[in-house]
């Protein structure tokens, strides 16, 4: 699909919903999860998943036939009204080749998920249209008392109007300026990796966001120059950067990531903002919607990203 195609938005989530969980990617741990569901029905939902979730081979959460049979499935039950998934790791990519697309474009749902996923967002986005969400996970965020942003889990998936993603203080401009586009992103490396195949991320127009977790500055540094080289940089509006979670080479390096990153981007003449506290985060995961418009205010003394439509629908238009 064009960028500029109209995307897909699932129907929004209401309290009381059942969630589906799923693991495409890496296993689980049974206490993590049922800490996770436990939250998730604090807050009203009704979480449901097959027992095979907990199924181990290697490093994966079973085989590629059960963990695609698994995510087929919640997207196909009716009750169903969004799929969250357990956790990343690593695995999704050995799903893009057999997932059933039409499937996914049959029963457009909330798909939220991180990390490792990014591999099934960008795919779910690119070439079903679908809206995806890049936003906490079930064994990870969900588990934890102050692992998940509320206020953005809400309007992303329930409200159906413009919202302001609720930023920390800590979020900085490092190229100042003002862009809108369609949000787009994930997992740094997920992305760069994707480079080259047929499942290859497409970044036009998009206000991108990029983050990763214990990658060294030069290895950033590196998939930030490999994008640039490879033009995935040449169209995009503006760059959104996560929090970049202990990204360093050394306690006591004598330069921080930001210098790495601004060398990299500041002549592409688009606004740049670091710190959003979405993906691998400290607390408070972020929910981000993936392939609606949005705008980026990066100024000296504060950072704006304003989603300017809603990413789900009301229940009565499906």
């Amino acid at each position: 699909m064009s960028p500029h195609d109209p995307q897909v938005k699932p129907p929004a989530l209401r309290p009381g919903d059942t969630v589906g969980i799923v693991a495409p990617a890496s296993n689980v741990r049974q206490s993590e999860l049922e800490a996770g569901c436990q939250a998730l029905r604090r807050a009203g939902y009704r979480p449901v998943y097959h027992d095979s979730i907990l199924d181990r081979d290697l490093y994966f959460a079973g085989s590629v036939e059960r963990r695609l049979r698994e995510l087929e499935e919640m997207f196909e039950r009716d009750e169903v009204r969004a799929i969250l998934c357990a956790r990343g790791g690593y695995g999704a990519n050995y799903l893009l080749r057999q997932v059933d697309l039409e499937k996914i474009k049959s029963n457009p749902k909330i798909f939220v998920g991180y990390s490792d996923l990014t591999s099934l967002l960008t795919y779910f986005t690119d070439a079903a249209g679908l809206v995806t969400f890049h936003g906490p996970m079930v064994a990870k965020d969900w588990s934890h008392a102050d692992g998940v942003d509320l206020a953005s889990w809400e309007c992303a998936l329930a409200q159906t109007k413009p919202w302001t993603v609720p930023l920390n203080r800590e979020v900085t401009a490092l190229v100042e300026g003002a862009a809108e586009g369609r949000l787009y992103g994930g997992c740094l490396s997920l992305m760069v990796a994707s480079l080259g195949t047929p499942y290859e991320i497409n970044t036009s127009d998009a206000i991108l966001f990029l983050e990763d977790v214990a990658a060294k500055p030069f290895q950033i540094d590196r998939m930030l120059m490999q994008l640039k080289l490879g033009g995935q940089f040449d169209s995009v509006r503006g760059i959104v950067f996560g929090q970049m979670l202990d990204c360093v080479q050394s306690p006591n390096q004598d330069y921080r990531l930001e210098e790495v990153i601004t060398r990299i981007v500041a002549d592409l003449n688009v606004p740049v903002a670091y710190g959003v506290k979405s993906g691998h985060v400290t607390s408070g995961n972020l929910t981000l919607p993936c392939g609606v418009r949005a705008r980026l205010t990066a100024g000296q003394k504060r950072v704006d990203l304003s989603i300017l439509e809603s990413a789900v629908v009301p229940r009565e238009e499906m």
